[in-house]
């Protein structure tokens, strides 16, 4: 499984922001839809109606394991690997 992370993060930048790009914008639906959760439980709630916060409650979560899973599909930052070399190439000089 190393080897498929070493492949997405050595993968062009093109690829790689068009990667970024699509996990992002599913990140922002998922936490739209968290919000929207909160505002229907919350007005619920008010209303006197507690059938739905713990569905909603747990339909937040479910969410949020998602997105913390989508996060796990980011590549490394290209900074981080230019630093990297740059750092060894110094070690080497000494």
């Amino acid at each position: 499984m190393n080897s498929q992370r070493d492949a997405r993060n050595q993968a062009h930048p093109s690829k790689t922001n068009t990667l970024s790009l699509g996990i992002i914008c599913v990140l922002v639906l998922v936490i739209t839809m968290q919000v929207w959760l909160l505002t229907a439980a919350l007005n619920e709630s008010l209303e006197g109606d507690n059938a739905v916060k713990w569905p909603a409650f747990l339909a937040s979560t479910l969410l949020f394991l998602a997105g913390a899973a989508l996060l796990r599909y980011l590549p490394d930052p290209i900074r981080h690997a230019r630093k990297s070399s740059r750092h060894s190439s110094s070690i080497n000089k000494l």
